[in-house]
Order: C-alpha cells, then structure tokens, then sequence
C-alpha cells in the first residue's frame, strides 16, 4: 500500500483493494456460518430480519478480521516477477520513478485479490485504527475525524505518514471520491441498500459467528444470466451487525471472497489502541491536505457534466447488470499501442476474444475491446462480447 493517499473519515478508509470485485458483483455474499444445535434465536421472518439489519447502528467495536480471496484469477506470477517480486519491493527504500510507483500499487492489489490476510479493527465513532497484518511486518492506518488527522504507519519500512486537514477546510460533497473499510457492515450497508425484485430473501439457520449467535439471511439471484449463486450474511443476534460476508460462484461449494469476524466486542476500545506516537527509529513525514474552500464548492457544483458520449453506460438489470466505461476521445486501438512488456503482462492474464481481451474471474468478468472501451459485470464472458458487439462504436 502506498503511503500517500488521503484519508478522509472513518468510513473513508482502504482495507484492500479486494472489495471492489465483490462490490461489482452487488455486494453478494456467502457466509460460512457454523450452525449450531445450541443456538435457538427467536424466529424472525425474512421482512423482520431486513430490518434488524438496517436498523443496526453499531459505532463502538474492535475485532480481528480475516478476508479470503479465491477468485479463480489465471496464474499472475508473470506479473508479480516483472513487477520486482511484490509489493514488498516497493514498500521499502527509495520510491524511485513514477513507473517503479506504480508497479509497486499494481503488486500490492495482486497480493490483496489473492489468499489470505488478517487485520485488526478498532472503532469509536470519528477514530478508527486498521492494523494490517502480513507475514513479517504490519501496517497500521489511524485516523481522528474530530481532529481531522490521519497516519499512515508502515511497520516494515520504518515510515509514518501523518495527514492533516486543514483549519476550516470544510467538507468535500458527499459525491467526491472516497474509499470505504471493506466490513462485513459496509457490505451488507450496499446489499440492503440495492434489493429490489431481482433478489429473493430467506433466513437461513441460526449459528456462531466470532463466538456470537447469529442469524443467517439469505439473498439469491432470481436470474441465471449472472455468475453469483447464493448470498447470505451472518447478522449479530443482539446488535443486528453484520459479522461476517462472502461470495460464492453459481454451482461452486466454497466461497470466492469471504471476510468474517473471528472475535469482536462490541465495547469502546481501549483509547491507547486508537492513538499512534512516533517511536525512536520511525520517520515521519506530514501531509497537509488540499482544503476545500466555498469557492472549490462552488466550482464544483458549477463544473459541467461530462458529455454523455463519455459517461459509463448501463445495459441489463439486477444481478446481469453490465457496466460500459466508453474510449476516450480519439483512442482507438490501444492493446495494439502497447508495450512489448506490457503485452506480455496483459496476455498473461487475460483471454483473447472476438473484438479484444478477457479477464475472467468466478465473479466478476472484464472485457477490453481492442478500441479502448471497457466492459464488466458479473456475468460470462460471452455476454460482455455481445453488449460490446451491440454498442460497438461507428469507425
């Protein structure tokens, strides 16, 4: 991960990257729930269970969380070893190019969308604290929103980042960018949030999840045009917190993404467990973030929208949902532009199809046609190609 990305809020923080494959996917989940004869929750129906959910409102916690990723990617060990080997090649020492930058974000999303990672959750109201765990090293990621402060802390390089917003910077619009803490909260907070008809609601069997009783709740596509098979979510029995998310394949038996709680408390953390001082061999550098004037929101709101021959198009409904994000003006072409490395990078990963390249995932399907557009949904490969033959553009 990259140190000098901002940090807005508490809901305004990265985890991995990993999330956006199963956002795409409409936040479909599959959850490992352990069911147990001990667990006999009073009997909710589907509409009741729904609510219990929404109605959560849980902002004091800690916990430990533990993402899997199995999302049947093609070998990218060729794109990991022209890319120095991982992100730990980029983690550490001089930054050097833009490019040797890049290549660094590209082998941490990699590592993120592949296996197994743990991190530790820490939560109270506007501070939160993300401690990242990998192998030899942890990163750690605190912010204060009353403070308007954030750090970035990186256990093996030895460097902590602190941002700061600036005094009377105001808020940015509620449509600027930000990234969001990829629990299984956020997850089912999108999932309630895009129910519609396309997807039928069921309580499962109650269970534990992190040593909690839990309820199960059930979302299945009512379309077979999607590559999502079951949903379901583990819903705290007390708190009505979602504690664990995942995401199975149509006709496969274990899940290709799954994150879950295996502890956490629902009490204010420890204040020491949210507060960061930089220790004796630690170097520091500070950010002061670009503040936002009435006159940035007014330009923004003034700002015009892009033409409508450049804004993302929609075709389908619900779960066969496919997203088309349009060439920019003038390209044409551009898997013929590139590179020879970069070729040999885009065809170890992806498939050659009528009109461009595939990446194929168990939930997700990205097309790049060979005049620059970009498809994906969470449908086959196949109905990509036809949305793009539908769509194709006059040459």
């Amino acid at each position: 991960m990259s140190s000098g990305r901002p940090l807005p809020s508490r809901r305004a923080l990265t985890w991995t990257a990993a999330v956006a494959v199963p956002a795409a996917a409409g936040a479909a989940v599959l959850v490992p729930l352990a069911a147990s004869g001990s667990v006999d929750l009073p009997d909710l129906t589907p509409e009741q269970l729904l609510a219990l959910a929404a109605d959560s409102d849980v902002d004091q916690f800690s916990g430990t969380l533990e993402q899997t990723s199995a999302l049947g990617l093609p070998d990218l060990g060729a794109v990991t070893d022209a890319l120095g080997g991982g992100s730990s090649g980029g983690s550490s020492g001089d930054p050097g190019t833009d490019a040797d930058s890049r290549a660094a974000d590209v082998a941490d999303l990699l590592e993120l969308v592949t296996g197994t990672h743990t991190a530790k959750v820490y939560l109270d109201g506007d501070r939160v604290r993300l401690q990242v765990l990998d192998e030899l090293a942890e990163r750690n990621v605190y912010v204060d929103g009353a403070a308007g402060e954030a750090w970035f802390v990186d256990s093996e390089a030895q460097t902590a980042t602190r941002f700061v917003a600036p005094e009377g910077s105001g808020e940015k619009p509620e449509d600027a960018p930000q990234a969001e803490l990829p629990t299984p909260q956020e997850m089912i907070d999108r999932a309630l949030a895009d129910l519609d008809e396309s997807t039928e609601v069921s309580v499962g069997t109650d269970g534990r999840v992190a040593g909690r009783d839990a309820y199960e709740l059930v979302l299945t596509p009512r379309t077979d045009d999607t590559l999502v098979g079951e949903v379901r979510f583990a819903v705290d029995g007390e708190t009505g917190a979602a504690l664990a998310a995942s995401v199975t394949a149509r006709g496969a038996s274990e899940p290709a993404f799954e994150i879950t709680f295996t502890d956490v408390d629902f009490a204010a953390p420890d204040a020491a467990a949210l507060t960061f001082a930089p220790g004796a061999g630690i170097t520091v550098e500070e950010k002061e973030l670009p503040a936002w004037t009435d006159a940035d929101a007014r330009d923004h709101a003034d700002k015009p929208a892009p033409p409508a021959s450049a804004q993302p198009r929609v075709s389908g409904e619900g779960w066969a949902t496919i997203v088309e994000i349009p060439a920019p003006a003038g390209e044409r072409d551009p898997i013929a532009g590139l590179a020879p490395d970069q070729a040999a990078l885009l065809d170890s990963v992806t498939t050659a199809v009528d009109g461009g390249r595939v990446l194929e995932t168990a939930l997700v399907t990205v097309l790049l046609t060979d005049d620059g557009r970009v498809f994906a949904g969470a449908v086959p490969a196949d109905a990509l190609v036809a949305a793009a033959a539908a769509d194709a553009p006059d040459r």
